[in-house]
């Protein structure tokens, strides 16, 4: 039997369009990994948070595989691609509102590893503080 696709894309463009459609400034946080394309100097601790807004984006494609678009970043255009597994969360900056994601654990772990230089076998990294101020999601069971 095959596998069924993922259906992550397709939450991550229906949260979009909704923060759209209601006037909210959809953004995402993104685990960063080898495969991510985002300006290095704006990640913390493994992670960066993405306006994903009409405003803030140029030629956005919300694919099956990436999230790609072009942003301004200091006043330089960058070309952004974020794998969609590697998205953990879409939320509305207003009021928090959208989804959290479950990493695939492999892909998780490979891209924490790989960004704090760790080798097989050493401790794995502190998990990331939420910041004062910045929208919490709970994902309730």
């Amino acid at each position: 039997m095959d596998q069924l696709p993922s259906t992550k894309p397709y939450l991550l463009r229906a949260i979009w369009e909704w923060c759209c459609d209601n006037n909210f400034t959809p953004h995402i946080a993104v685990v960063v990994d080898k495969r991510t394309q985002v300006p290095r100097e704006f990640v913390k601790d493994g992670q960066i948070v993405l306006n994903l807004g009409p405003g803030a984006t140029n030629k956005l494609h919300i694919g099956n595989e990436y999230v790609e678009f072009q942003a301004r970043f200091g006043g330089v255009a960058r070309e952004l691609s974020v794998p969609v597994t590697q998205v953990s969360a879409i939320y509305s900056r207003e009021n928090g509102a959208g989804m959290a994601f479950d990493l695939e654990e492999e892909a998780m772990l490979a891209g924490q590893a790989e960004e704090f230089g760790m080798a097989d076998g050493e401790p794995e990294p502190e998990p990331p503080r939420p910041e004062a101020g910045r929208p919490k999601l709970q994902r309730i069971k």
